[in-house]
């Protein structure tokens, strides 16, 4: 379910869908109808007040939710001070606008519509004689505290993340970004969660296909509930059936900041602290945020060291299983019988042993999570060393083996997003199973195959092995090494991209 988008000035209240929705000029039908609506929400109160001069009043709020002293000092006071005459009568939102000292006091029409907002913190006001209830801006609930993310840990850089709270994540970017061409559209997705979503861009940087595609994907999403952010990735994806993540998840608010000044678009939603940036390509699944944070020279390096290892950690079982089963010549004398010294007592082929240890080092990796924060990573280190040691010396598998799976565990690591660790994850198994059977031709066939659905994949229509595939020579400065500052004069080449130009003269005082 989706619901225009909220602009943050004043405007009129949202006219209900159907007729019966409406309020109507009967106070305790009303208050009746409303009450009908929250049967058995012992949660939800509606404390009944008289105005000053004698007309009644209900308040409904939700305790959780809404700031309870405020109400009572804002609200209660001044309602039982307060005289409703017949001008203000008439135009009621004046009034309350005017007579309590509260944000914002809107007016609805819909039972629907009050129904989403007291649930969303805001207490509701019905007046009796008025065809029409009031919503007070008053929400107050925990929320947690902004802290580092553990999943994107830096050296150097922001040691902030975004939390569940949809307003605190706004303000974060806010912060970064202190420019009114930041626009933010926000929707209702969810019949039964009503789950706020953020659209966030750069007005004059980010493509306007690209937003309107954005909104209307968010438009197209007909679910009963969206309860986190993974939700919303996969309705939006180009080819929700691919492996490869098509939009990048990110508890950062200085990674949000950065895409959206290359004129890409981010997703906020209520209840996670995870933003969605679209679009998204292999390589910039590969960048880590302190990529930026270091001199051009050391970041390039732990580039290259991260490519590198991500090669190790997709290929590495796969070429060694190809190599001991069909291509024996291709490995040194000296190694080859060291190797085969190992594997004498081993009665499984090289397939076996392969799958048989990448099974057991993903079990323990998946535990080491899975356990409580104290425990967990003591039982994944001395679970491998125990297992390993155990595994070697009763000859189920080789030292060797075990090695080879050790390194490849470690190069995975090496992978800055997790959701893209785990791809390099799934598609390790068949390409050892490719291995296993024809070797080296197998594993070029599986790599084909491989590179054949990432020249197909496409994220919001953006060719996912951009800009290498099709070629942008100018984006290179950002994929192969880390240019200097006063080298990245451009944008990232995207469809459709409205300003590249991100620096007016690099040359100049910054050289």
């Amino acid at each position: 379910m989706s619901d225009p988008p909220r602009t943050g000035h004043a405007e009129a209240p949202p006219v209900p869908r159907a007729a019966e929705d409406r309020f109507g000029p009967d106070y305790g039908e009303n208050i009746q109808r409303l009450q009908g609506m929250f049967g058995d929400c012992d949660d939800v109160l509606f404390s009944e007040i008289a105005l000053g001069s004698g007309e009644r009043a209900t308040l409904v709020f939700v305790p959780g939710l809404s700031d309870i002293a405020a109400l009572q000092e804002q609200v209660v006071g001044a309602l039982q001070q307060v005289r409703l005459d017949r001008e203000a009568a008439a135009r009621p939102a004046d009034w309350l606008k005017q007579s309590l000292p509260v944000a914002s006091a809107g007016e609805v029409l819909g039972f629907d519509d009050l129904a989403h907002r007291i649930l969303s913190g805001s207490p509701a006001l019905l007046l009796e004689g008025q065809a029409a209830a009031f919503s007070l801006a008053l929400p107050k609930w925990d929320k947690r505290s902004i802290e580092e993310p553990a999943a994107e840990s830096v050296v150097r850089g922001p040691r902030e993340g975004f939390t569940e709270d949809l307003a605190s994540n706004t303000v974060m970017l806010r912060r970064k970004i202190r420019s009114p061409k930041l626009k933010m559209n926000f929707f209702t997705v969810g019949e039964y969660t009503r789950t706020e979503l953020a659209l966030v861009y750069i007005e004059g940087i980010a493509a306007p296909g690209l937003v309107r595609e954005a909104a209307e994907r968010i438009g197209r999403i007909k679910l009963d509930g969206i309860l986190e952010s993974a939700y919303i990735e996969e309705l939006m994806e180009d080819q929700p059936s691919s492996p490869f993540p098509q939009l990048r998840s990110t508890e950062r608010p200085d990674v949000c900041a950065g895409a959206l000044l290359e004129g890409r678009i981010v997703l906020l939603m209520e209840g996670t602290p995870f933003a969605l940036i679209a679009p998204v390509t292999l390589f910039s699944l590969l960048q880590s945020p302190e990529d930026y944070y270091q001199r051009s020279v050391s970041a390039t390096l732990i580039r290259w060291i991260r490519y590198m290892f991500s090669f190790i950690a997709l290929f590495a079982p796969s070429f060694y299983v190809a190599i001991l089963t069909y291509h024996q010549e291709m490995v040194p004398t000296t190694l080859l019988l060291t190797i085969a010294k190992s594997r004498e007592d081993i009665p499984f082929p090289a397939v076996v042993e392969a799958f048989l240890m990448e099974v057991m080092f993903e079990g323990l990796r998946e535990a080491g999570i899975r356990l409580p924060k104290q425990v967990g990573a003591a039982v994944s280190i001395v679970g491998a060393l125990v297992i390993g040691q155990a595994a070697t010396a009763s000859g189920l598998v080789s030292s060797p083996m075990v090695m080879v799976v050790a390194i490849t565990g470690i190069a995975s690591f090496m992978i800055p997003q997790y959701q893209t660790s785990i791809v390099y994850r799934i598609l390790r198994f068949p390409l050892m199973l490719l291995s296993g059977i024809q070797g080296l031709v197998g594993l070029t066939l599986g790599v084909i195959i491989i590179v054949i659905h990432l020249c197909q994949l496409r994220s919001f229509r953006e060719p996912y092995l951009s800009p290498l595939a099709p070629q942008h020579r100018k984006s290179w400065k950002d994929v192969l090494l880390r240019a200097p500052e006063r080298k990245m004069e451009t944008r990232p080449q995207l469809k459709q991209s409205r300003n590249p130009v991100r620096q007016s003269n690099p040359r100049g005082g910054r050289s």
